[in-house]
Order: structure tokens, then C-alpha cells, then sequence
């Protein structure tokens, strides 16, 4: 490698310049609103559904949403890896990302409507066999919903090698998961608005409007795939000639970092980390939404169009705090920004636990929704970019890392809700239990982000990214690069020569 190329290599990676332009990246953010949309629906309002519109027990709903997030758990490090494997199939020409992202796309349009109607020739059936139903359809929708989620994410450190584009990647990603969650609580608020003020909570009358809302989610969400496979080039680095592309693609395995491939994740301990961490932060998210409107039925008895206002002040506020992270992020460090996230979320389980009477009720409600939202927003983009600076140049093993933090996490959210359900009071034992479901906002959201800042703790002292054993893992970097460019003879003194240029490139 000459002193041009190491030049070149060494200016592009520091430099502030966009590698993809502005349009790019706003169709990049369209990949994912089919998943946030139905995600909106599902960690919102499926467990209502069931209870209220369904009729179905506590111990059947948790394990239909227990059952989802298994299913979901178990698809992405299988999505992640068979993404990351080169494949000769013809659909995989497409891109092997975005042939993924098809595929999951797909599943979710032909299943997730389903959920959210009564159930065919089965609704006089019994709950065990409504299980069985409704249990179906949600192992496809979750592995597709897997596909989608794992190929998006695994797409931005192939787009970009810039740290700081990769941040703002998932801002927009983020505000557009805000955006989707607003425009499904906006309908439901239109609709809940028109139907009859006599009926104060949901019941099995509602149906058609769940039913009416999902569909639409669906038609929306296919638009914006659409948008996304129309716009978005899985390996498109406009700014680069050919030659400099070729001399990045080269440098990526030698220069920046070790590549690492699937199976070396598992003796870094950061990956571990930053596991904990992103499943912490992604608890505290879901289990705020999925139980919120439980609370507000329940526990404050409010009329059911709060179950749409007051997640809808809390994605407000999240998709305006949502552009200043980046700043944060750049003036504070992406540590310290992370903790400033977890004050607010432990603010907000205080406020809950302190608040009662009709004054909290009507007014301080919803300033906790604005905490929730500021606190989530911030929590899950600074989680996000930390897994990006931990994959760093190691790309054709970044959808197995992203597979593998979803894995931890879908897996912990089913597990703390099948608990949940599993706890809640029966009737017999505690005739008014409409304290319940305030203790599982302050006491799970609270817990989940007390891990985050023990997750937190430990990454202190690091810089994200660092590998263990990097001198060795360089040269395994170097005999493969030379294996698969077909350089095996060089001797050694040339691969230490690349080794020391690489190494006074890292410093």
C-alpha cells in the first residue's frame, strides 16, 4: 500500500464530508416505518386487545406475546449471520441486506393484520385453540419483523465508515420510528374521538377500529418499503472513485480496526456490554409502552382516548429531543449523554410512584410522558451508536452483532411480561388492583435502567471498540485478506510491514 493510498484512507476517514447525500439518507430511514408502525400496534395495544377486545386470560395473552418475542429472539442472530454470509443465491444479487429486508417485509404484510381481528371460523372456539391461531400468525410476523429490523441496522456501517454520520443514521432512523408511532396514536385519538363518549374503556365494540387501524398500518408501511428498495443502494459510496473505493474496501479489513468474523464476537468482552446495555435500554422503552395504557385504564381509570394522548405526547417528545442528541452526543461524549438518559428515565419512575390525586391526573401526567419520551429517545440512539462504534469496521459481521443485541432483547422483554402477566392479582385474591400495573411502570422501567448504568459503569474506563487481542487478531486479518485476494505467498516480512503501516495509521 503506497503513501497516497494511506493518505487517502487516513483523510476520509476523519473527514466530517457526507458519504451518502441527504436524499439517501431519508430514503435509508423509510426501511424501517413498516416495522415501527406495526410495533406502535403491538407493544401499544396487543395486550389491551387481548384483555379487553378478546376477552383472553392474563396468562394466555402474556404467552402470546412471550411466544412473539421467543420467535423474534430466535430469528435474528439466525437473519444476522445469513445476512453477513455471502450467499450465490439470485435473490441475494439484489443485495444481501435488502434481499433480507424483502423477504421480512413480506411476512409482516401477509400476518400482522391477523392479529388484530377476530379470529376465523374460531371465534366461539376455546382460548387454548385461540392460541394456536393467533400463536401463527405471530411467529411469521415476529421473524419477519426480525428480517426487516436486523438487514436496516445491518445496512448502516456498510453506508458509512464516518462515526458521526453513523449517529445521525440513526437519529433519522429514530425520528422516523417517532413519526410512525405518532401517526398511529393521531388515528386512533381521531377515532376514539368520534366513537361513543358513553363508553369510557375499550371493550369487544372497538374491534373494527383496531381492525380498521391495522390495515392501514400495513398499506402505509408497504408505501414506505417501497420508497426505501426504490432509493437506497445497499453499496453506494458516491464520493469515491473507483480506484479510492477499492483502496477502502482493502483497508477495511488492515487499516481502521481487526475485522472480526461472527465467531470472534464471543471473546470480546465489550460485546457483552454492550448486550447489556442495549437490552436495558430497549426494556425500559418497551415495557413503558406496553403497559402505559394498561395504567391508564386501569390504575387512574381515564377515559380510553388517553391510551392514544398521552403515547402520543410521549413520541412527541421523543421525535423533538430526537435532533438534539446528536449534539449532546458531540459536545458531552456518547457516554455521558447515555447517563444524562438514564436521570431522566429514573426521574420519570419517581414522578410515577410520587403521583396521585386528580391534579396528577390531569396536569403532571403529562409532564412524566415527556419524560418517558426525552428519556427513550435519548436512551435508544446513544444504545444504538454505541453497537455501531462497537461493530466499527467489521461490517460483514455487523448484521450477527445486531441479530445478537436484538436476540438478548426480545428475549428479556418476553420473559419480564410473561412475569408480569404471570403476577397480576386474580380476582378472587384482590377485588381492586388497580394499583397493579403503577408498581410494574416504577419498579421493571426502573430496574431495566438501573442495568444500563451498571452496563455503563463498565464500559467507563473503555473506548468502544477496542478489541481484545488486537495484535493477533490483526495479522488473522491480514492472512485472510491475503487468502482472499490470493496474496497466501507474501512472507511474513511483508505482512509485518502492513501491520506496522497499519499501526502507525490507528495512532
Amino acid at each position: 500500500m503506497d503513501e497516497a493510498s494511506v493518505n487517502f484512507i487516513s483523510t476520509r476517514l476523519e473527514s466530517p464530508k457526507h458519504v451518502i447525500p441527504f436524499g439517501r439518507r431519508i430514503a435509508y430511514s423509510f426501511g424501517h416505518i413498516l416495522n415501527d408502525l406495526c410495533a406502535s400496534m403491538w407493544f401499544s395495544y396487543l395486550l389491551m386487545f387481548q384483555h379487553n377486545i378478546l376477552l383472553l386470560d392474563n396468562r394466555i395473552a402474556g404467552n402470546l406475546l412471550l411466544l412473539g418475542q421467543v420467535a423474534d429472539a430466535l430469528s435474528t442472530p439466525f437473519v444476522g449471520y445469513e445476512s453477513d454470509r455471502p450467499n450465490d443465491l439470485w435473490l441475494c444479487k439484489y443485495g444481501r441486506r435488502k434481499a433480507w429486508h424483502l423477504v421480512g417485509t413480506l411476512c409482516v404484510l401477509m400476518s400482522f393484520p391477523f392479529l388484530f381481528m377476530e379470529c376465523v371460523s374460531c371465534s366461539n372456539s376455546s382460548q387454548n385453540a385461540k392460541f394456536l391461531y393467533y400463536g401463527a400468525f405471530i411467529v411469521i410476523f415476529q421473524f419477519g419483523w426480525a428480517a426487516v429490523q436486523v438487514s436496516h441496522l445491518s445496512l448502516i456501517p456498510d453506508l458509512t465508515p464516518l462515526s458521526c454520520e453513523r449517529v445521525e443514521l440513526n437519529s433519522y432512523r429514530y425520528a422516523m420510528t417517532v413519526l410512525s408511532n405518532i401517526c398511529t396514536y393521531v388515528a386512533l385519538l381521531i377515532i376514539f374521538g368520534v366513537s361513543d363518549e358513553g363508553e369510557k374503556h375499550t371493550s369487544p365494540k372497538d374491534l373494527p377500529i383496531f381492525k380498521n387501524v391495522a390495515l392501514s398500518v400495513v398499506g402505509v408501511g408497504a408505501f414506505f418499503s417501497l420508497m426505501f428498495h426504490l432509493f437506497t443502494k445497499e453499496k453506494d459510496h458516491p464520493h469515491y472513485s473507483d480506484q479510492q473505493q477499492c483502496v477502502i474496501n482493502e483497508a477495511s479489513d488492515i487499516v481502521e480496526k481487526p475485522h472480526l468474523r461472527w465467531k470472534d464476537w464471543f471473546a470480546q468482552p465489550q460485546f457483552y456490554m454492550v448486550a447489556l446495555l442495549y437490552m436495558s435500554t430497549r426494556l425500559y422503552v418497551n415495557l413503558s409502552q406496553v403497559y402505559m395504557p394498561m395504567y391508564i385504564e386501569d390504575t387512574l381509570e381515564l377515559h380510553k382516548n388517553k391510551i392514544a394522548i398521552i403515547p402520543l405526547v410521549i413520541f412527541i417528545s421523543g421525535f423533538l429531543s430526537s435532533f438534539l442528541v446528536k449534539s449532546l452526543r458531540r459536545y458531552f461524549g456518547i457516554k455521558a449523554t447515555y447517563f444524562l438518559g438514564c436521570v431522566l428515565a429514573i426521574a420519570s419512575c419517581v414522578w410515577i410512584y410520587l403521583g396521585e390525586g386528580e391534579s396528577y391526573a390531569t396536569y403532571h401526567l403529562y409532564a412524566v410522558a415527556v419524560l418517558i419520551g426525552v428519556a427513550g429517545s435519548t436512551l435508544l440512539i446513544i444504545s444504538l451508536a454505541f453497537t455501531s462504534d462497537l461493530i466499527a469496521n467489521s461490517t460483514s459481521s455487523g448484521a450477527f452483532v445486531f441479530g445478537s443485541m436484538s436476540f438478548v432483547d426480545k428475549l428479556a422483554n418476553g420473559i419480564a411480561v410473561k412475569i408480569i402477566q404471570d403476577f397480576h392479582p386474580s380476582e378472587s385474591y384482590c377485588t381492586n388492583c388497580k394499583w397493579y400495573y403503577k408498581y410494574v411502570l416504577v419498579f421493571s422501567c426502573g430496574v431495566a435502567v438501573l442495568l444500563g448504568l451498571l452496563a455503563l459503569s463498565c464500559l467507563l474506563t473503555q473506548s468502544v471498540g477496542t478489541r481484545r487481542n488486537e495484535e493477533q487478531l490483526h495479522r488473522n486479518s491480514i492472512i485472510r485478506h491475503n487468502r482472499r485476494y490470493g496474496n497466501s505467498s507474501k512472507s511474513d516480512e511483508s505482512k509485518a510491514l502492513l501491520s506496522e503501516e497499519s499501526d502507525s495509521l490507528l495512532t
